[in-house]
């Protein structure tokens, strides 16, 4: 178990608007924790400031009681492990290597028997064992995303963030992994924060969800049963909506899109009470 800790966090890029407003954010229990919200709203800015990918501009961010910056970034490796959204990027190594790259924190020059160990049981949790002597860059985009997802378990830490995880997966499987990445978050006794785009996947498997906003807020936190609602669909994503009950869980049902005149109108309200 670790804890995870934004206090008053402000981030923007030189002098462009302000991406992240005064976030505070607490996350200590193990499970899997959802950031769902609209393009735009920072989703990505935000983990990217637990591994100093990105530095706030104002406040902090600490795991286990130190700021990350008061770690060296091989030790910091050992406590997050950090998947990003899918690239393109081609590279000539094969399966087995390129998982072996979330070993990199405990090696000091050649792979040991735990090192091979570990990767061969997240490749089987993950499905590609018989993958592992193909090249990275003879796969398909799905394959990429599972290599990529096996890569960051094998780095065995705490906290596991991934940002849009399933982006480049079939229904069956976005739903395969995002159960697993369950399952291993409480087996394992880790946080794993996963940037998800799909509501209903979040809502049946995450243990919290961590809503953003406009302009770079955290609207709520909770358990999907706790937060998701019409009147919250309607604010954060400009959608007309019905919320059922799906055996204790919330199902959105989207309908029409809200006007872009009464959208501004209720964001407008909202971000002056955020600034007053």
């Amino acid at each position: 178990m670790v804890d995870l800790k934004f206090e008053d966090v402000y981030f923007n890029y030189s002098d462009e608007a302000r991406i992240l407003h005064g976030i505070n954010l607490e996350l200590s229990d193990p499970g899997l924790v959802c950031i769902i919200g609209p393009n735009g709203v920072g989703k990505s800015t935000l983990v990217k400031c637990i591994n100093q990918l990105l530095k706030p501009t104002e406040g902090s961010v600490s795991v286990d009681g130190r700021s990350v910056g008061e770690y060296s970034l091989k030790e910091l490796a050992t406590k997050v492990a950090y998947v990003p959204a899918f690239s393109s990027d081609d590279f000539s190594m094969s399966v087995l290597d390129t998982v072996l790259m979330g070993r990199h924190p405990y090696r000091t020059r050649k792979s040991t028997k735990e090192d091979l160990h570990a990767v061969y049981e997240v490749m089987k949790e993950l499905n590609i064992t018989h993958l592992a002597l193909r090249n990275y860059d003879e796969l398909s985009a799905g394959q990429h995303q599972k290599v990529a997802l096996a890569r960051g378990l094998a780095q065995d830490t705490d906290i596991l963030i991934l940002d849009e995880p399933t982006a480049n997966l079939d229904i069956r499987h976005q739903v395969q992994v995002t159960e697993l990445m369950k399952e291993l978050s409480h087996e394992k006794g880790i946080t794993v924060i996963m940037i998800s785009h799909d509501l209903n996947v979040s809502c049946r498997f995450a243990d919290k969800v961590v809503v953003m906003s406009t302009p770079g807020i955290i609207y709520k936190v909770g358990a999907p049963e706790d937060v998701i609602t019409e009147d919250l669909i309607r604010y954060v994503y400009g959608m007309n909506c019905r919320v059922i009950d799906d055996g204790g869980r919330p199902h959105v049902i989207l309908q029409d899109p809200i006007p872009d005149e009464e959208l501004q109108k209720m964001h407008l309200k909202e971000n002056d009470m955020i600034d007053h």
